[in-house]
């Protein structure tokens, strides 16, 4: 299959322990990816040396805009005291102290422990597949939730459902591109970096228990190598009823005032010697080195935070070119199909409780991709981002054509960089259209395992990234969670629709020979019929089968992704090709465009790109237009508000009467003399940066983030501090519902919680 594009078009002492009278892609979930896939087309050490690239340059705060790497904070000092954050700097750089130890990864979403024995607290969206992946129409945990009141009744994530814990972040610019030579095809060169990566990699990962990344800074400038420890046994502990963590559902998505209680816990197990070990009923808590207390004492208007986690990708730095792209061609056809796409699984799963439970993370994710694109169109239409970074740019250039700010870079920097990115445009759409024509689960399923099979003939380092040995884990992990996740006729509606929808693009967005190939989408259900794909112990025996295998097969979709392979190809070489220009041409560019930011003193940071980041800001109301004030804080009387007894505003009966009864203890804030909800922030967040924790000025959690206002979508491309805000949970209002509501006792007396003075 075509790569995962790298540049998507797509931020007195208190109590202690004493119970008181006590949710684009990614955007997508990862274990859910392939589902998100062809809708989005596509950390540090104790002290580690400042980037060459960056020496020297005055990293200065605008405003809350920046999503700061862990090492850079001591630059931001001033800032961080100016708002009243009092965790020293330096210690927020060292990724082996509190609290940084405590924020791990889940893959797609941002998560923190909680207690000594590897509890999680993450987004309810976040866990939504493990949930999803033990749920029945009879044992629906969607709708039920789930309470695991013992170890022993914890439920296991699957195999998807995985925490990383950072634990050594190096730079190796310097091995990925010291000596490539200019003469080098695009291609060559994107394959001679890749090769690279894979052997920084491999070295990285002697020890299984780890999983090594080489992301890409500045869009290729420069180049960290990351190790995390990768558990893979992770269990379902709670997770509130979807009445509660999905209150307002597709509705509220992106919109305030929100009223959702998104928040769930897993827990980390290993191995009884305290290694990462495959799931089984041997194994122990993981004992995480840190964790973060938990305050229940609040929040005010004008408080500081501090948010870390793991956001996904920005696109801060792209040009007016690309932005008009995205604006006028790319983000309509996405969000189209989105639409076609759900209306295609609602028809097929239509009276079908079963269908529906099955393909519930799917649509959940589907829906999360389309109002976030549709909200970054709203956004393009209600200020014209383009014609800002029009002024951007031509001050850029401006500066760039004077004598003395060329060096380093090729004169035809800039007409190279145009080029480029048009090239990259015009092949994406054809991208997308292969997607379009490819919407079939069964179909992506036989093209991995065919792909699989190719690569396996080769030597390990030299196969394609993503079909090496230490991938085939991941690859039986999809084949397999496609079981609690696909039903043959609605794949088969999917499939069929998709390819009438192909039919109906541009002539030019079609890729060469594909048209071809194709089934006519009156002959899919012959397809079906003739598979045993749909059958997961089937699916899985082709792994490890050799391709003469695959070419004697009389599978009809193995006959259908050999058929197709060489049109794939070419589409991934074609991408090789420009990538590797780009990867050539724009970090000179982003060199120059750093050099341009330091000589005025603006802030410099990397676009987000799924590694560690630390933002800050202050609790915040807004104005989304004249007249009209929102915020900060959203409360549990909002809940009755909405609450109309049907989907998807129909709170639990139990949530209500603690609301009428006015039940709320310690966690009533003094100044809304109610329970908070969900309360707003001006930190820099963005798709992955879902269940990141949000800490006070001690560092302790007072917060999940789980969402922005609809405002800010357009935030990944320009930061506009008057109207973007993060939305999050308040910690005060989980820990209500999981005393008042779930009774979820044994995890409220495991974490340390820090209650207001009485």
């Amino acid at each position: 299959m075509p790569p995962p594009r790298r540049r998507p078009f797509a931020p007195g002492a208190p109590s202690v322990n004493t119970p008181p009278t006590k949710s684009f892609p990614p955007l997508c979930i990862s274990d859910i990816l392939p589902a998100c896939f062809y809708l989005l087309g596509y950390i540090l050490l104790k002290s580690i040396a400042l980037p060459v690239a960056l020496l020297g340059v005055f990293v200065t705060a605008n405003a809350d805009e920046g999503q700061w790497q862990p090492y850079q904070l001591p630059q931001l000092s001033s800032e961080l005291k100016r708002i009243g954050i009092t965790i020293p700097a330096e210690k927020l750089a060292d990724l082996s102290k509190h609290p940084m130890s405590a924020i791990v990864s889940l893959g797609g979403c941002s998560a923190s422990f909680v207690s000594g024995d590897g509890l999680v607290v993450t987004n309810h969206h976040c866990a939504y597949g493990a949930i999803q992946r033990n749920s029945t129409a009879d044992k629906n945990y969607i709708v039920n939730g789930f309470l695991a009141k013992t170890r022993d009744a914890e439920l296991p994530g699957g195999p998807n459902t995985l925490v990383y814990v950072t634990e050594k972040v190096e730079n190796v610019t310097d091995r990925v591109l010291k000596g490539l030579s200019p003469s080098m095809s695009g291609r060559e060169r994107n394959e001679e970096v890749q090769n690279r990566i894979k052997a920084l990699t491999a070295e990285c990962e002697t020890d299984k228990a780890y999983r090594c990344s080489v992301p890409s800074f500045h869009r290729g400038l420069e180049y960290y190598r990351i190790r995390q420890l990768m558990i893979r046994d992770v269990r379902l502990v709670y997770a509130p009823s979807d009445m509660i963590g999905n209150f307002g559902g597709d509705v509220d998505n992106f919109e305030w005032p929100r009223q959702t209680g998104d928040y769930a816990f897993l827990r980390a197990y290993v191995g009884k010697d305290g290694r990462p070990a495959d799931p089984s009923p041997d194994n122990v808590p993981y004992k995480s080195k840190d964790f973060l207390v938990v305050s229940a004492e609040g929040l005010k208007n004008g408080d500081p935070i501090l948010l870390a986690g793991y956001p996904g990708r920005t696109s801060r730095y792209k040009l007016p070119s690309e932005i008009r792209f995205a604006r006028d061609a790319n983000f309509p056809v996405r969000v189209a199909e989105m639409q076609a796409d759900l209306a295609v699984i609602a028809a097929a799963t239509k009276g079908n409780a079963a269908h529906d439970v099955r393909y519930a993370s799917v649509v959940k994710s589907i829906n999360n991709v389309l109002k976030k694109t549709q909200g970054l169109l709203d956004g393009f239409a209600r200020k014209d981002i383009a014609s800002i970074k029009d002024v951007q740019d031509a001050e850029f250039r401006a500066w760039f054509n004077k004598p003395g700010n060329q060096q380093g870079v090729s004169p035809t920097l800039l007409a190279d960089l145009d080029a480029a990115i048009a090239a990259d445009m015009a092949l994406s759409e054809q991208e997308f259209a292969w997607s379009v024509a490819n919407n079939s689960d069964l179909l992506k399923s036989a093209r991995t395992v065919y792909r699989l099979a190719l690569e396996a003939a080769k030597p390990d380092a030299k196969r394609e990234t993503g079909y090496q040995e230490r991938d085939l884990s991941f690859i039986k992990a999809r084949l397999t969670r496609l079981e609690q996740s696909y039903v043959g006729s609605v794949d088969e509606a999917r499939f069929a629709a998709g390819l009438q929808r192909y039919q109906k693009l541009a002539a030019k967005m079609h890729p060469q020979g594909l048209d071809a190939l194709l089934p006519a989408p009156g002959a899919v259900g012959t397809l079906y019929k003739q598979s045993e794909l749909g059958d997961t112990a089937k699916r899985l025996g082709w792994i490890g089968k050799d391709a003469a295998a695959f070419a004697k097969s009389d599978d009809a979709f193995i006959q259908l992704a050999v058929k197709l392979h060489d049109v794939t190809m070419a589409l991934e070489n074609r991408r090789k090709e420009i990538d590797g220009n780009l990867e050539r041409i724009i970090p000179q560019y982003m060199s120059a465009v750093i050099a341009w930011k330091k000589s005025q003193g603006k802030p410099v940071y990397a676009d987000a790109n799924s590694t560690l980041r630390v933002t800050f800001g202050t609790v915040a109301p807004y104005s989304p237009r004249d007249g009209i004030v929102k915020g900060p804080f959203t409360t549990v009387e909002g809940i009755v508000e909405k609450h109309t007894a049907a989907e998807p505003f129909n709170a639990p009966k139990p949530l209500l009467d603690a609301v009428k009864e006015k039940r709320y203890g310690v966690f009533k804030d003094p100044v809304l003399n109610t329970v908070p909800v969900n309360f707003l922030s001006s930190a820099d967040t963005t798709g992955g940066n879902s269940g990141s924790a949000v800490m006070n000025k001690r560092g302790e959690l007072v917060g999940l983030n789980f969402d922005s206002t609809y405002e800010s979508v357009t935030k990944d491309w320009y930061f506009d501090s008057d109207i973007t805000r993060a939305i999050h949970v308040d910690i005060r209002y989980m820990l209500w519902v999981m005393k008042e509501v779930d009774h979820a006792d044994n995890l409220l007396k495991e974490m340390t919680i820090k209650y207001p003075r009485k």
